[in-house]
């Protein structure tokens, strides 16, 4: 197979979606790797380094999706990347497709294989493909939102971990999942006074040993969110549904409670954000706004700001995955592999992943439906 990596266009996206080791993985196993010129350099990895793992390079974005069997790719494409598209050309990549019906449409259109990484999951729920971003954004939404707590960034001038003789500042996690465990980690390390909500008594049971008394743990419902988003200085919002747009938990009266200056992360935005005053996704060169005087940043990318870190991580999962496909071709990977199975979003014009077509109102077809209408 012809596995194309084209370099990221996304606003100060740096990432790219497969590393000189992923390349000699890949051409180990027989595959040839096209990677557009560059595409590295943000992570760190210039030309030379995929040539000596064995990759080709090609010199335009055009030339490699023209040419690749199987797309490896970090975010979502964006519109400038849509006449690129190819029937029955498999994309990998993170599509979060539930707020964008016009990527999902014109997936439909060219009968694209549209492989999320997002919703790649195993029978215990666990979403490996997601996991080391969610961990990268969880520590990331603390340390940015002590940077926009300081006065000369909008904020209302708190040191997160205060000092003796001064309360530290208070830090309101809305979901204990990958995201806010990693959030609720960075937050108490740095001596913040912590409060996560989720709605499973059970995870609260397991964060409250994992913390050992040192985080505040409450069922998450309208009251609870309401008392703990009107005393937060930093409020996270971490609450994802594979593959449906995250539900908005937080309303615009619960952030007018919150005090001047105080400051919001959704890390949810790249799901549609679960805080009802996030009402656009922002970017790392212009990464907040101000409502009701409450900083709000919304980057839908927020690894990217790390992407040396972030590339490493993700390419050691997402090859693994990879390297199925283009052995054993789609259809056989996605037949025998039930986790890989559930990371197929659109295929042969539709919509196989249920809440992805709910969230966006249009219609749905199960994914067995599908391949058995496949032409072989």
């Amino acid at each position: 197979m012809i596995i194309g990596v084209p370099k990221e266009i996304k606003n100060n996206e740096n990432r790219v979606g497969l590393t000189p080791a992923g390349v000699s993985s890949y051409k180990q196993a027989g595959h040839r790797v096209l990677v557009e010129s560059s595409a590295g350099l943000g992570s760190g990895f210039g030309n030379e380094d995929y040539v000596a793992a064995g990759a080709e390079i090609l010199q335009t974005a055009a030339e490699v999706w023209s040419q690749a069997d199987m797309i490896c790719k970090v975010k979502e494409p964006l519109p400038a990347e849509f006449p690129y598209f190819r029937e029955n050309q498999i994309l990998f990549t993170y599509l979060h497709l539930a707020p964008e019906k016009e990527l999902t449409e014109q997936l439909i259109a060219k009968k694209v294989v549209a492989i999320a990484y997002e919703t790649i999951q195993m029978d215990d729920g666990s979403l490996p493909l997601l996991m080391p971003m969610s961990e990268v954004a969880g520590r990331m939404s603390v340390q940015i939102g002590a940077q926009y707590l300081q006065k000369q960034q909008g904020g209302k001038g708190v040191l997160l971990g205060g000092v003796p003789g001064v309360l530290p500042g208070r830090v309101v996690i809305v979901g204990g999942g990958i995201v806010g465990t990693n959030a609720a980690k960075m937050a108490v390390g740095l001596g913040a006074n912590v409060t996560l909500l989720d709605i499973n008594a059970n995870r609260l049971r397991e964060l409250d040993d994992m913390f050992a008394g040192r985080l505040q743990t409450l069922i998450s419902n309208h009251y609870n969110i309401a008392e703990a988003v009107r005393q937060a200085d930093l409020l996270i919002g971490a609450v994802l549904i594979p593959g449906a747009r995250a539900p908005r938990l937080v309303t615009e009266e619960m952030v007018k409670t919150m005090s001047a200056g105080s400051v919001i992360v959704d890390v949810a935005i790249d799901q549609g954000g679960s805080i009802e005053t996030v009402d656009r996704i922002t970017t790392h060169s212009d990464p907040t706004y101000v409502k009701h005087g409450v900083v709000h940043y919304s980057v839908a990318n927020m690894p990217g700001a790390v992407p040396r870190t972030s590339t490493i991580a993700l390419s050691n999962v997402t090859l693994p995955y990879g390297l199925l496909l283009a052995g054993k071709g789609y259809r056989a990977a996605i037949s025998h592999h039930r986790a890989l199975a559930r990371g197929v979003n659109v295929l042969n014009g539709h919509i196989v992943y249920e809440a992805v077509a709910k969230s966006l109102q249009l219609p749905y077809t199960p994914l067995d439906d599908v391949m058995q209408d496949l032409p072989f």
